[in-house]
């Protein structure tokens, strides 16, 4: 009984992962939404992790200061990778290459996150079978992403660039795997809320605000601002904090596999675009490569705590 319910638990976190995971495959469509209400993709990053700031610091009662310095140092590191410099340089990829470039290359990290744990951190073991199926979820995000219109134009900055924010989130990842047994997962994403807005405001130096309270207090984008704020950046990454402390870093980041499925329904809703049966065929790919990898897991780790209860 004590293994069922600990396998239960976990599917707790399976679930919060999955949660997320569509959560955030709708932010696409709500920054589109703000950028053509005006604001610049810079401007939208700083005003969501300074809402997502102000709220977990109103709601925890959280140490303020990490217990050194190294571990300080390494929460600037989880806010420049995990916010200002993975948001600026996926944003500023779109300038010079085309979106689906950006989706296909955002949608490899993780991909990149489980060959960087294995052949590089070491901090979880990763077993074969885990590339097979990431790939087959890889193939079929190809498929969401274009949804029938094979365009792709290689265009070596921005998708550099691309990578670029790709690898950043692959070094958060490693890194919360680093502090999540030290700090809780409100104390490290207050932190990442912080310094990812203290690290974004030198690049105000040369592209200036340009913010007023009127564009702010329209109800279209106060609303999206709050979406973005709230759920998507405060609620979201204390539960994806959460998920990479209890599932580890590559289970983790493949349920991120699950993004263009909620994107491709959500612009299907919201900006009635079509969908084709080359992306419905990708949708089951993706779902038959998250569903095989997780169900291994899940099977391994059941087994280990029924062993373990006896």
């Amino acid at each position: 009984m004590k293994g069922f319910a600990q396998t239960n638990s976990k599917a707790i976190y399976h679930i919060m992962a999955i949660a997320v995971a569509a959560i955030w495959g709708t932010t696409f469509i709500s920054s589109k939404i703000l950028i053509q209400e005006g604001l610049s993709p810079a401007e939208i990053m700083l005003l969501r992790f300074a809402v997502a700031y102000i709220g977990i610091a109103l709601f925890t009662r959280e140490k303020w200061w990490c217990d050194s310095w190294k571990d300080e140092l390494l929460m600037v590191a989880l806010g420049i990778s995990g916010g200002s410099l993975y948001f600026l340089l996926e944003n500023t990829a779109l300038v010079y290459t085309q979106a689906s470039n950006v989706a296909i290359i955002i949608a490899a990290t993780p991909l990149l996150t489980t060959l960087a744990i294995d052949l590089i951190s070491r901090q979880e073991r990763v077993k074969r079978s885990i590339y097979y199926y990431s790939i087959i979820s890889l193939l079929g995000v190809a498929l969401v992403v274009f949804n029938g219109k094979f365009i792709l134009k290689l265009n070596p900055i921005g998708d550099m660039l691309t990578l670029g924010a790709s690898l950043m989130w692959v070094i958060y990842s490693i890194i919360i795997l680093k502090v999540q047994d030290r700090y809780s997962s409100a104390m490290i994403s207050r932190k990442i809320f912080f310094y990812g807005v203290l690290t974004l405001l030198p690049y105000f130096a040369f592209e200036p605000l340009d913010i007023t309270w009127q564009l702010l207090c329209k109800p279209v984008v106060m609303g999206n601002l709050i979406f973005l704020g709230v759920l998507a950046s405060l609620v979201c990454y204390v539960a994806w904090n959460m998920v990479i402390g209890k599932l580890g870093a590559i289970n983790s980041t493949n349920y991120l596999y699950l993004n263009p499925i909620v994107a491709l329904i959500t612009s299907y809703i919201v900006l009635d675009e079509r969908i084709t049966v080359l992306a419905i065929i990708g949708t089951v790919m993706i779902l038959a490569g998250v569903a095989l990898s997780q169900r291994k897991e899940i099977g391994k780790k059941g087994q280990n705590e029924q062993i373990n209860s006896n």
